[in-house]
């Protein structure tokens, strides 16, 4: 009779992968699939004027594609902390465009993890210009906001929510 021998290392690889396949299913069929940035922007309920002004700027869909993008996401504090009268001034239809370039100055193209971010000095936004990033005892700044969460992973990008709203020059 012939036995079949397989390396210890090779049977618990193959269940390491079962396992993962398994697990990957199961977090598909119970709908655990990651969502997209405005989805989990949408769904952590800090971002409600920043997700307003992405709709009213005809950048939900783009936010929603395929990517990947790092989002420097102002809470709704951070929008609530501009002079009174600028988010509503934004948000006017016949302010579409401004608002989408400050919009899109909080994005960069790829995806950017706080570990890459604090070793980076600067990154250019989608808008065009670049944002300065600094690291100062421990924390990350871009443009003078501090990153207060850091890698909020979504399945087309990174969120890093931040404390000011950044404006473009």
């Amino acid at each position: 009779m012939k036995t079949f021998t397989l390396p210890m290392t090779h049977l618990m690889a193959a269940g390491v992968a079962g396992l993962f396949i398994a697990g990957c299913a199961q977090a598909e069929h119970h709908g655990m699939k990651q969502k997209d940035i405005v989805d989990t922007a949408i769904e952590a309920g800090q971002f409600e004027t920043l997700v307003a002004a992405v709709q009213a700027a005809d950048l939900a869909d783009t936010l929603k594609g395929e990517g990947p993008f790092t989002v420097f996401a102002p809470t709704d504090e951070a929008f609530a902390a501009l002079p009174e009268g600028t988010v509503e001034e934004l948000l006017k239809p016949e302010n579409k465009e401004t608002l989408q370039d400050v919009l899109t100055y909080h994005v960069v193209s790829g995806e950017i993890m706080a570990a890459d971010a604090m070793a980076a000095d600067s990154a250019t936004t989608v808008q065009g210009q670049d944002i300065t990033i600094t690291t100062m005892d421990g924390s990350v700044m871009i443009d003078g906001a501090t990153v207060i969460s850091a890698d909020i992973e979504a399945s087309n990008g990174v969120i890093h929510v931040i404390d000011s709203v950044l404006m473009p020059q």
